[in-house]
Parts: structure tokens; C-alpha cells; sequence
């Protein structure tokens, strides 16, 4: 059981010396139980008390890691059930199925479809980041030789998918240094399978279906010396498990219920493409660690990795671009210059107008914090001193000879001291960005 505030005071040095931040030590002691510091942020702590604290300073959640590499992926370690009291860690990770009946050029075209499924968006990359591989054939020599295929031929990370014990030990043999999710053990195979988890240095992944079935199931294979465990409810509908993987959150978040601190797996592998990311997408809501799916259909994808890139984005930290000057298309010293802010779904949607206006051209950005122009405008973030500074930083004035700055028309307010800073003049802009390629067009000059 976690450790009360007063039980942890007990066991600190007692010396108020402020090393870890904390005003006294008993107000550390308190952050710690309530799983807001570390135990490591103390220098003084004896080993003895480190021992008797490990309960208390462990994650709630327990982080478990599979793959390697580039294309390692960690899931769990979250620490609050809602993102606004804090943020949450570790995406979720989004896995399709190759099953191991395909064999030949059919099983080589499903891996490389998987493997395609990579995308960019506001300048980030996203992508599926796991290959399921399920035992559909029910052989343990077919399965192996399935997912030995797709770990010489992906370099995503992979999850072996089987019921039985003799194919997993089979398919362990030939993937172990791949380090892949095992998945995974029931209540009569969870010996069996934990042993060839050990033996192979794998996480397993403990399936049941009741929130008391997969917690004692955890308890017992943890038992067995393994202690990377994943959680999989099976055998309810989608508001069922919902509902239960949202108590399995706040039981071991808000509770520390030891046994469910553990990252959950789910499976979507019924119906077409858009109920498999109806299902899938409600899943990454509440709280799959790692969803999988049997689409490889790019359109429906791409919105299931979308949410999961909104959701594990800082909610205080907004997605920014570099501030610098981008050129778009190969403008030259007679090229429009203008600028926008460095938030990132501001920025690309500028960038998207202007390369489709087809005019060559300069984007200014402007560092606001990652804000957008109005909310930057409106904290002062954006003002003549910021544009000004920001044209000199990035030698604007080296780059064109016209003297000339196109401003957001939502700003438009601000050129006249814009003018007076930079002594270039200022040229509003439209207010609606879809509009910079007629503008650009019909009124640049």
C-alpha cells in the first residue's frame, strides 16, 4: 500500500535544506504522496529509507517499453486521469493487424501498407507505430514465421498476438531481440506465458474480462518475476469498456491501486473502416495505452492519429515553429515579404495560401509563445517592437529591396506604429487567410 505524507516526513532527513526545491521537508513529503515529486529530488535520504519509500515514490502507472531503437515506443507513466491537471506522457500508440495466415508477396504487400502509414502535420510527423501480428492459423510454426517476416521487414515495433503458449514460445525464439509485446496471458496460460516473458526479457500483456480478473491476473504474473505488464479487458461492448477502463484509470491513478497500474491495450478488429475508428477513437479518449486496429486505409488513419497528437500535446505549451524567415516556392529580392506568428497550425495555414497563390514569396515569423495573431496581439505578445526586432534577428531587409511588409489584416490596427519602427511601409493584408493567394495576385505591387 502507498505511504501516507506523515509516514514518508518519517523517513526524510528532516533537515529543511531546501535541495529539493521544497520549502521544509515535510511539504516534500507531501508532493511525494501525492505522487507530485520524486524521491530522487532528495540528496540526503539514507538508502534505508529508499527502500521503505519505493512503494511511495513509484509511479502510479508503470511505464512499459517495447521495440527498439528509433522506433522504441513507451506506454503508461501517466500520472493524472484528466490532461488539464497536469498533461499527460506517453501517446497512445496506434497498431494495425498482419495476420499470419497471409504468406509470400500477399504478407510482404500487408507489411509494407502498414509501414506507409506515416504522415506530417503542422510539421510534425506522425504514424502508426506498432504491427500486431495474430495468430488467425492457430499454428505455432505459421505464426512464428509471421512475425520473424515482420520484424526483418518493418521497422515499426511489434506486438505477437497469440492464445497459446507453444506459439508464443515459438515466435519468441525468433523476435526476442526485437524486444515485443506479448499478448497475451489468460488466467490458465498466465504461468506459461509469463515464463517465456521472462526467458525472452518481453513485456506481457495480462487478458481478462473483469476489472478483479485482470487485477488478479496482473498480481500473478507479476508474481512470476515479471514486471512489465499491460492490461487487456476482453469480452464487453464499447460502453462497457469504457466504462471500466475509465474506473481502472482513477483506481490506480487516484487510488494507487497497485495491481491496475499498469498501460492498457485494446482491440478493434470489427467492421469496416469507419466503425473501426468510431471505436478506436473513443478508445484513445478513454485511456487505451495502445489501440489496435485491422485498417490500413491512409483516410482512416490519419483522424485516429490526429486525436492522438491533440490530445498528448501540452495543453500549456502549444504546438510552435522555428521563428525565422521561410522562403516559399524560390523568391527573390523583388518578392512580397509578410509575417504571421510561430503557432504552428497558424504558420502552415499561411504557408498552404501562399504556395497556392503560386507568387513566390518571404513568411516572417514571429516568436508569440506559440499564440495565434489575435491572441498574440491581444497579450501584447505581438506589437512593432516584436516585428521589428524580429525583421532585424532574421536580416528581412537583406532579403528583399522593395521595403515593403504585408501585416494579418486582424492586426491591421497596429501598422502605423509598424511603420514608424521599421520605416518600411506597411501593407494590410486580408483578414481571412484563404484570401493571401487573390491578394497576392490582384494587390501586391
Amino acid at each position: 500500500m502507498a505511504l501516507t505524507g506523515l509516514e514518508i516526513f518519517k523517513l526524510l532527513p528532516k533537515t529543511n535544506c531546501k535541495k529539493c526545491g521544497m520549502p521544509t521537508c515535510l511539504a516534500f513529503a507531501m508532493a511525494l504522496a501525492q505522487k507530485r515529486a520524486k524521491l530522487d529530488d532528495c540528496p540526503d535520504v539514507s538508502e534505508e529509507a529508499k527502500e521503505k519509500l519505493a512503494a511511495a515514490a513509484a509511479p502510479p502507472m508503470r511505464k512499459v517499453v517495447f521495440g527498439t531503437g528509433d522506433n522504441e515506443v513507451q506506454v503508461g507513466q501517466e500520472t493524472v486521469v484528466f490532461r488539464h491537471e497536469e498533461k499527460f506522457y506517453d501517446p497512445t500508440v496506434l497498431a494495425v493487424t498482419v495476420s499470419d495466415k497471409l504468406t509470400g508477396q500477399d504478407l510482404k504487400k500487408r507489411i509494407e501498407a502498414v509501414n506507409s502509414l506515416q504522415f506530417e502535420r503542422v510539421g510534425t510527423k506522425i504514424g502508426v507505430r506498432a504491427v500486431a501480428v495474430i495468430n488467425d492459423s492457430g499454428s505455432a510454426d505459421s505464426f512464428a514465421q509471421a512475425c520473424k517476416a515482420v520484424k526483418d521487414e518493418s521497422p515499426l515495433a511489434l506486438i505477437a498476438v497469440t492464445e497459446s503458449p507453444d506459439a508464443m514460445a515459438a515466435a519468441a525464439k525468433q523476435i526476442k531481440d526485437g524486444v515485443p509485446l506479448l499478448a497475451g496471458a489468460k488466467a490458465d496460460t498466465a504461468e506459461a506465458m509469463a515464463k517465456i516473458a521472462k526467458e525472452n526479457g518481453c513485456p506481457l500483456a495480462a487478458c481478462a474480462e473483469s476489472i478483479d480478473a485482470v487485477a488478479d491476473l496482473s498480481e500473478k504474473i507479476k508474481a512470476e518475476g515479471v514486471e512489465d505488464i499491460v492490461l487487456c479487458l476482453e469480452g464487453s461492448n464499447l460502453q462497457e469498456k469504457l466504462y471500466n477502463l475509465s474506473r481502472m484509470r482513477v483506481l490506480s491513478l487516484k487510488k494507487v491501486f497497485r495491481p491496475l497500474g499498469y498501460p492498457t491495450i485494446s482491440f478493434v478488429l470489427e467492421g469496416d473502416a469507419s466503425q473501426q475508428v468510431a471505436a478506436a477513437t473513443s478508445l484513445i479518449c478513454k485511456y487505451s495505452s495502445i489501440v489496435v486496429v485491422e485498417t490500413v486505409e491512409p483516410h482512416a488513419i490519419l483522424p485516429m492519429l490526429t486525436l492522438v497528437s491533440n490530445i498528448f500535446t501540452d495543453p500549456q505549451k502549444p504546438v510552435q515553429v522555428e521563428p525565422k524567415v521561410y522562403p516559399i516556392g524560390e523568391p527573390d529580392e523583388n518578392s512580397p515579404m509578410m509575417f504571421t506568428t510561430n503557432f504552428s497550425l497558424t504558420y502552415y495555414t499561411v504557408e498552404s495560401d501562399v504556395e497556392a497563390s503560386r507568387v513566390p514569396s518571404y513568411i516572417l515569423v514571429v516568436d508569440t509563445e506559440g499564440t495565434s495573431v489575435l491572441t498574440a496581439y491581444s497579450g501584447d505578445k505581438l506589437n512593432e517592437k516584436t516585428v521589428a526586432n524580429a525583421m532585424t534577428k532574421h536580416n528581412a531587409e537583406g532579403l528583399v529591396k522593395h521595403r515593403k511588409l504585408i501585416i494579418p489584416g486582424y492586426v491591421a490596427v497596429m501598422s502605423g506604429k509598424l511603420e514608424e519602427a521599421t520605416n518600411w511601409e506597411i501593407m494590410v493584408g486580408p483578414r481571412e487567410c484563404s484570401m493571401l493567394p487573390k491578394y497576392l495576385k490582384e494587390v501586391w505591387k
